[in-house]
């Protein structure tokens, strides 16, 4: 099925979401509050921006997740200019409005038991429509029915084909850091 406007990854998100909310004897675990950062520091000019946006959810049965957020909602940069050009240019938002990571949590661990957790997260990251089987490793803190979720991992451009033109290719840098912090509850 195809819908204008919405990515096969963002609307297979809004089905699990839909399904796993409609399901009252499961306890996922959803994002309430959740920011999305980037860096990009190259050797002429650092760039930053974030999204309070991200959205997501945990099933805690089988340790799977689904992870969402606009390209379009990052702000920050340097200039409007510098936005427009991430939007058009580079993330090309129209076209790959949504980067996504879905996939299963490879520690079995019960996420509703108080404590401090290092998980590693296996699935498929999705940017500039470019999918990439990764492991991201998080640390979770649970305090039964709230997780609070944080991540630093890069991202290559060059494997998700995002293409830097010579004339900038001192101001943005190949290798983009990104961190992550969620709370969810159930």
């Amino acid at each position: 099925m195809k819908c204008p406007g919405i990515s096969r990854e963002f609307f297979s998100l809004l089905v699990c979401l839909f399904i796993w909310s409609s399901s009252p004897a499961q306890n996922y675990y959803r994002v309430e509050d959740g920011t999305i950062d980037f860096r990009s520091d190259a050797p002429l000019e650092l760039i930053e921006a974030s999204s309070g946006n991200l959205r997501g959810i945990i099933n805690p049965e089988d340790n799977t997740f689904a992870f969402a957020v606009r390209a379009s909602t990052f702000q920050g940069f340097n200039s409007p200019l510098q936005r427009e050009h991430f939007n058009e240019n580079y993330l090309e938002s129209k076209k790959y409005p949504e980067a996504t990571f879905t996939g299963k949590i490879i520690e079995h661990i019960d996420l509703s038991q108080p404590g401090n957790y290092t998980i590693r997260a296996k699935g498929k990251l999705n940017v500039h429509g470019v999918e990439q089987e990764r492991i991201i490793k998080s640390e979770v803190v649970s305090s039964g029915n709230t997780l609070e979720v944080s991540s630093n991992f890069t991202v290559l451009l060059e494997e998700h084909n995002i293409r830097i033109p010579k004339i900038v290719y001192q101001k943005i840098a190949e290798e983009i850091q990104v961190h992550i912090h969620a709370t969810l509850s159930n």
